[in-house]
């Protein structure tokens, strides 16, 4: 007799500081290992499984990262307690935000229609102490008015092979992004936060590993002189000869936005 299966949509938030990114890993602690140790305690006489819409690397955070709960044989009799039960039993960097049913065609992977993803940084004295999971902290000058003007060179469709760690052979690296804007941060705000910080928001259908750490470490590099606004035009050809290894710090890295179709 074939098992009946129930599907439901959890949007999660959390803090990425001490966990080795989203993706179960043997011996480490990541965001999906917790969710499923808090989930077997809260549903201990359930069979069920978890998949991210995503990964998130070591230290990435997230307000608004959704995962797909697939429960065996029998449904949650009422979601909005389960959801309650779950934030109990969580750990303080992680919160469950809503939880709905969805039926078998959904899927999370390719129903994603939109990621947006946002990166906080400040530059020139260090920060406070407190600051460090929120923000990235570049501790040199930076031309911030060119960097505004050259994240637009970001947006549309462009050969990204420049922006991506261990290239593997037939990545699709002709990606489409659909906008790219640095801004002055208004996301997030504390008072033990520097007077000015700033926010890259970039949002595309999907991205390569370290795509956008590596974007925001070119535009990092253009601020302190090291790149021109024309090495980076020639970075996004593909054969422009311009080769990137500066990956930004992934403490200043959120995802802020995820749609669905």
């Amino acid at each position: 007799m074939q098992r009946q299966r129930f599907y439901y949509l959890v949007r999660v938030q959390y803090l990425g500081f001490r966990y080795s990114g989203w993706q179960n890993q043997p011996g480490q602690k990541t965001i999906e290992s917790m969710l499923v140790k808090t989930l077997k305690f809260v549903l201990p006489d359930k069979k069920f499984k978890v998949l991210g819409a995503g990964r998130t690397d070591a230290k990435v955070s997230a307000l608004d990262m959704t995962f797909e709960l697939f429960i065996e044989d029998v449904p949650l009799a009422e979601p909005d307690v389960f959801l309650t039960t779950l934030n109990l039993n969580l750990p303080p960097d992680i919160r469950a935000l809503d939880v709905r049913q969805v039926d078998g065609a959904f899927n999370i992977i390719k129903d994603a229609k939109l990621k947006e993803y946002v990166y906080l940084f400040s530059c020139g004295e260090k920060n406070h102490p407190f600051a460090a999971p929120f923000l990235a902290n570049i501790i040199a000058p930076l031309d911030i008015k060119a960097m505004k003007n050259a994240a637009r060179l970001f947006e549309g469709t462009h050969d990204f092979s420049s922006y991506t760690a261990r290239l593997r052979e037939g990545t699709q690296t002709l990606r489409t992004v659909a906008s790219c804007e640095l801004r002055d941060n208004e996301l997030l705000q504390a008072n033990f936060f520097p007077e000015k910080s700033y926010a890259l928001y970039i949002s595309a259908a999907g991205f390569m590993r370290y795509q956008v750490r590596m974007i925001m470490g070119a535009l990092i590099l253009l601020g302190k002189g090291e790149l021109s606004f024309g090495d980076l035009e020639k970075s996004l050809q593909g054969d422009g000869g311009i080769k990137l290894t500066y990956v930004a710090p992934a403490s200043g890295l959120f995802l802020n936005q995820l749609n669905f179709q």
